[in-house]
C-alpha cells in the first residue's frame, strides 16, 4: 500500500429484500461523483491485492469505491462458491450498487476480478441499467485447458460499455479468444492486455505489486476512455 493512500474502512449495510452488503470502502481523494463497486474472484474475498490496488488508484483518481464481499463469501471464510449460489451472488452486487447509490453516487460503474465479473457481466445482461460500465479482470471465459466449455452465453445480451483487462498468459482465456469472444457484445468494449501476466494479473510474486499498480493505472484510463464515449 502506498504511504500516501488511506486504507479502506470496514463497510456494512442491509438493503430491504437483498442480501446483505458486507466489505470495505474507499472514500476519494478528491471526490468527482463517480464510483466503483468492485468484487473478488471465486478464492479470494474484498482485501485482494489486485482490487486493493485498483481501489486505491481509482480512489486517488476522484472515485469512491466499494470492495464487497459475495454472499457466498460472507458465508465462509475459504472455499468456492456453489453453482447453486451464483443468483444469490448477482443480487449481493445489486445490493452493493443499491449501497453506493444511497452514498451519493449518481451512476455506479461496477466490477470484479475472475468469478466476480463474470457475475457481474450476467447482472448486467439482466439489468442493463444497474451500471454505468463494467471493469472485468481476468474474465474467465473458460476453465483451464476446456476452451469448448466456453462461458458466453450471455454476451450477446450483454448491453453495457465493458473494460476487460486480461493477462496474455491467462489460462482462462488467451487474448485471441476473448477477443474472438467480445465479438459477441453488442456494448462498446475495450480489450486491454497485460504482458506477461497470469490469472492472478501478476507476473510472479517478486513483480506483484509492480504489476498490480500498472493494471490498475491501466484500467483508470481505458474505463474514463470508454465512459467518454457515451
Amino acid at each position: 500500500m502506498r504511504a500516501s493512500t488511506p486504507d479502506a474502512t470496514p463497510f456494512s449495510d442491509d438493503p430491504p429484500g437483498l442480501p446483505p452488503v458486507r466489505g470495505h470502502l474507499y472514500a476519494a481523494a478528491t471526490p468527482t461523483g463517480e464510483g466503483l463497486v468492485l468484487t473478488h474472484g471465486a478464492g479470494g474475498n474484498s482485501r485482494s491485492q489486485v482490487l486493493i490496488a485498483v481501489a486505491q488508484t481509482f480512489a486517488e483518481a476522484g472515485f469512491r469505491v466499494l470492495c464487497c464481499d459475495l454472499p457466498f463469501r460472507q458465508a465462509r471464510a475459504s472455499g468456492p462458491p456453489s453453482p447453486g449460489g451464483a443468483a444469490r451472488d448477482r443480487a449481493g452486487l445489486e445490493a452493493a450498487v443499491q449501497s453506493l447509490r444511497r452514498l451519493g453516487v449518481e451512476a455506479p460503474m461496477l466490477g470484479g476480478l475472475s468469478y466476480g465479473g463474470r457475475q457481474a457481466t450476467m447482472l448486467a445482461a439482466d439489468i442493463p441499467e444497474i451500471a454505468r460500465c463494467l471493469l472485468l479482470l481476468s474474465y474467465p471465459l473458460h476453465p483451464p485447458g476446456r476452451p469448448e466449455q466456453a462461458r458466453t452465453g450471455h454476451l450477446p445480451r450483454l448491453r453495457t460499455p465493458a473494460v476487460f483487462v486480461s493477462g496474455t498468459r491467462d489460462p482462462f482465456g488467451s487474448p485471441e479468444e476473448l477477443r474472438q469472444a467480445l465479438a459477441l457484445v453488442p456494448a462498446p468494449t475495450t480489450f486491454v492486455e497485460i504482458d506477461g501476466a497470469g490469472h492472478d494479473l501478476s507476473r510472479g510474486r517478486r513483480g506483484a505489486a509492480e504489476t498490480h499498480r500498472e493494471v490498475a493505472g491501466r484500467a483508470l484510463e481505458a474505463l474514463r476512455a470508454l465512459a467518454r464515449t457515451m
